[in-house]
């Protein structure tokens, strides 16, 4: 009997940009070994088109999600939680490993100041994967 998958969401305001490219880099680099949410305390109307172009020219496509409300249930159901920025905005339970990645906010920013937040997100889940799924797991994204 395998261990439950864990449970990674991604917290920002908006849910727009940072974390919508962090969970799209945990999809495809988990190869469905972990359960990848996201949410934003104040949702945008719609994802950031540059986030989406950046994500594109590393060969993953996150054009089909959408903001989306920042829950307590989804706080309470994840076994990590990642806030990029919300601040205060994120309910805290017991038991839950809150982490905060200190990254610039992609909002209102053209694809060359994108390219290294999208770097950096990446290299940040790279090194979360490592932690929380077992070595040998993990999918190869260029």
């Amino acid at each position: 009997m395998s261990a439950p998958r864990p449970s990674v969401l991604f917290v920002c305001v908006h849910n727009a940009g940072r974390s919508q490219m962090a969970a799209g880099f945990l999809t495809a680099l988990g190869g469905g070994r972990v359960e990848v949410r996201s949410a934003g305390s104040a949702p945008a109307e719609a994802i950031n088109p540059v986030a989406v172009e950046a994500m594109a020219e590393v060969g993953i496509d996150i054009s089909d999600q959408a903001p989306k409300i920042l829950t307590p249930d989804t706080v309470e159901r994840s076994d990590v939680v990642i806030t990029m920025g919300c601040g205060d905005a994120c309910p805290v339970f017991p038991g839950v490993d809150y982490r905060d990645w200190a990254l610039a906010d992609p909002a209102g920013q053209g694809i060359d100041a994108v390219r290294p937040i999208r770097d950096q997100i990446r290299s940040l889940v790279v090194d979360l994967l490592a932690e929380i799924v077992p070595a040998g797991t993990e999918q190869s994204v260029r």
